[in-house]
């Protein structure tokens, strides 16, 4: 008879272990975690296994011995079937409830006053404002006065462009251009 050559899969977890199975490692002292690295309500006391980073549940956070329940490296029924180093390892249980609630809390104040807040407009000087609504206010046959009344100054800015200076031209370089583009604007 071969043995089976598919891969074991993790089993499924249990909330509630009773091995009397002790970690040869040094009890994991709450104290040295973070306040969200662990939870202490009565429901689900769990803390983050150091090993594998996961949620586990510890066993017997009313009784004598704390300790990690066993649990595998892998998310349950995906991945494969190896055991944590961490598991049923005891737990120091130094923190009470309040205290650790109450650190809880004021981490999360911190990290909401470190987070940014809402972006708000510049505020325009009134010299920009005035532009802007300036120029909200003009209408088409506005901008085409406007255009007629620079036209006389941008003529006398072309005539000078064509005067060439006096002496020879230069020698290297493209010939410079004599004539002016005047590009036709629509009809309005």
């Amino acid at each position: 008879m071969s043995a089976p050559t598919t891969e074991r899969t993790a089993r499924p977890r249990k909330s509630r272990t009773r091995s009397r199975n002790i970690n040869g490692r040094p009890a994991l002292v709450i104290s040295t975690l973070r306040p969200h690295q662990y939870d202490l309500r009565p429901a689900c006391a769990s803390l983050i296994c150091p090993d594998c980073k996961t949620w586990v549940p510890i066993t017997g956070v009313q009784g004598r011995q704390q300790k990690l329940v066993p649990h595998d490296t892998g998310r349950a029924g995906k991945d494969a079937a190896v055991r944590c180093q961490g598991s049923n390892r005891l737990i120091t249980v130094d923190v009470a409830y309040e205290t650790w609630e109450q650190r809880l809390q004021d981490g999360g104040a911190e990290t909401a006053a470190r987070r940014p807040t809402t972006v708000l407009p510049k505020a325009f000087s009134p010299r920009t404002d005035r532009t802007l609504r300036a120029r909200a206010e003009r209408t088409a046959a506005g901008r085409v006065a406007d255009w007629n009344a620079v036209l006389g100054r941008v003529g006398d800015v072309d005539a000078a462009r064509k005067r060439l200076p006096a002496g020879d031209a230069p020698l290297d370089g493209p010939p410079l251009p004599l004539t002016t583009l005047h590009p036709q604007r629509p009809a309005c």
